[in-house]
């Protein structure tokens, strides 16, 4: 009987070399061997890592490289634990990495084929689809409303509103849009998913059609992911051959479609209005509001527009109930949210968590604290608009509210670590650098605040009458924040002012060049 090995066909796997163990694994065991290519369990400090199904119960060994497969092989490792390799990492569930997350969205990343529908319903997939074919579109909405479930995209919007919204609209049509364009520094989530497990973005998908009255969908795929379309694709196609997409959902004769659409290469893009314009072929400049999409979004209709954690969340909502999900998290945070540890960090990764636990929690039990050993300054939470917190603030929950209250925010739940060589003067001029590069250019505030950002820091750490280039500095954030059209321009000067009163000496002496 064959031994069943698991090996991730994860972008971060494939990037260190999973490809080749796995090919070298069925080269010198294929008779003895079947390898599943899953996706990432989140622990990527440990890809590639081999999992091994021992009579049902899967040991971790990483992370792989090809010169050890002939070693483990040696050791028998497909008949029995080789608890003596340096590699073994024991019951996967057991790591304590994983064992102390609460995984509801990412419950089946890492465990099944992606691209197995028979694997996706052993393990519960299509049950929040088909509980929603039973119900009205309005009792659809409502069990979102009661759940809690705000946007995982970064503006934490009741999807349930949302959805309220498009539903009570009128148009000739509605659709049903994921903002899959994830280009926030530090974050990975979105791709995790869709290339673990494509059949719940799918599944949430047409639950949120069936709410609104919706029959079309798009994913709109950040340009950078070729793996995640590959796989996305083939798992559309398998969904529409199992009658689970396309003109009858489960037999119920009620109709979604959906479909990939590469996005423009550009940050702006993750902003919703210029994400339609850019579905729309056209250039991707922000909309002013209103307008909302809700009531004139995607070719002038009712449009829902959702991150990918959003629409996989809505499955487990449905099945679950609405009340089990807001059971969970901290205040107003309902529910879990992936959390991913990048940077100077020693144990980077996923983490899936209630709302409520610690940024501290977060970077010294899950992650390790640093990758450089040490000592860790700062952490920039939210992205490249998002603030930087020194270490006198890593006691916070991680809850939307208690961020706004130190103008900071969780957005998408990107966590960047930084250790006491970065130079967080550096880190100022980044900002508003970043907001250069990547403005729309439609508002003056953005476009040109950004630009004269830049160079009053340059001045102010070239020791260049620092007072009043300081003064000047906050006054241009203040243009910014307020007179941008969106929130490109209106949060590019929140890490600056954070890194204004949390670390100024280094603002104003250039200090050490960043280790990252």
């Amino acid at each position: 009987m064959s031994t069943r090995l698991f090996i991730p066909r994860d972008t971060t796997a494939l990037s260190l070399g999973a490809d080749e163990v796995a090919d070298l694994f069925l080269a010198q065991a294929s008779d003895s061997c079947d390898v599943v290519r899953n996706g990432t369990r989140g622990m990527l400090w440990l890809e590639p890592l081999v999992e091994v199904d021992y009579e049902g119960e899967r040991i971790a060994y990483g992370p792989v490289d090809v010169t050890d497969v002939a070693p483990l092989l040696a050791q028998g490792v497909l008949d029995r634990p080789v608890t003596e390799s340096p590699l073994y990492q024991g019951p996967t569930e057991q790591i304590p990495f994983l064992a102390r997350q609460q995984r509801l969205t990412f419950a089946r990343c890492g465990v099944t084929d992606p691209l197995s529908i028979d694997d996706y319903r052993h393990h519960g997939g299509f049950t929040g689809l088909s509980k929603a074919l039973t119900l009205d579109p309005q009792e659809i909405v409502d069990c979102v409303t009661q759940s809690g479930l705000r946007g995982r995209g970064g503006a934490a919007f009741p999807a349930g509103i949302k959805w309220q919204t498009v539903l009570t609209a009128s148009g000739d049509r509605k659709y049903i849009v994921c903002n899959a364009d994830e280009g926030d520094s530090g974050t990975f989530a979105d791709r995790i998913i869709m290339e673990g497990d494509p059949f719940v973005v799918i599944e949430g998908m047409a639950i949120a059609g069936l709410a609104v009255g919706a029959e079309h969908g798009y994913i709109y795929l950040r340009e950078e992911y070729p793996n995640a379309k590959l796989i996305l694709d083939e798992a559309i196609a398998l969904a529409e051959s199992a009658g689970l997409l396309g003109d009858s959902l489960l037999g119920s004769g009620k109709t979604f479609h959906c479909e990939v659409r590469l996005a423009a290469g550009a940050y702006i893009c993750g902003e919703e209005t210029s994400l339609l314009e850019s579905l729309e072929g056209k250039r991707g400049l922000v909309r002013a509001k209103p307008p909302l999409p809700a009531i004139e979004g995607l070719f002038g209709q009712p449009t829902v527009v959702n991150n990918v954690l959003t629409l996989a969340s809505i499955p487990w909502i449905l099945d679950s109930g609405a009340a089990g999900y807001a059971a969970l998290g901290y205040e107003r945070s309902k529910g879990t949210l992936a959390f991913q540890l990048a940077g100077n960090i020693k144990q980077g990764g996923l983490v899936e968590c209630a709302f409520g636990l610690s940024l501290k929690e977060l970077i010294e039990d899950f992650g390790n604290s640093s990758f450089s050993g040490r000592p860790l300054k700062a952490a920039q939470v939210g992205g490249p608009l998002g603030a930087y917190l020194p270490y006198s603030q890593w006691h916070l929950p991680m809850d939307y509210e208690a961020f706004a209250q130190v103008d900071a925010m969780i957005g998408h739940g990107g966590i960047v670590v930084f250790d006491d060589s970065a130079d967080m003067g550096e880190q100022a001029r980044f900002a508003m650098e970043f907001c250069k590069e990547e403005s729309c250019g439609k508002c003056t505030p953005c476009r040109i605040g950004a630009t004269r950002g830049v160079e009053v820091i340059d001045r102010i750490r070239n020791n260049q009458d620092v007072s009043n280039n300081l003064t000047l500095l906050g006054d241009l954030c203040d243009t910014m924040r307020d007179g941008s059209l969106c929130a490109m321009g209106g949060l590019t000067p929140v890490p600056v002012r954070s890194i204004m009163k949390h670390f100024g000496h280094e603002l104003v002496s250039a200090g050490k060049e960043s280790s990252l």
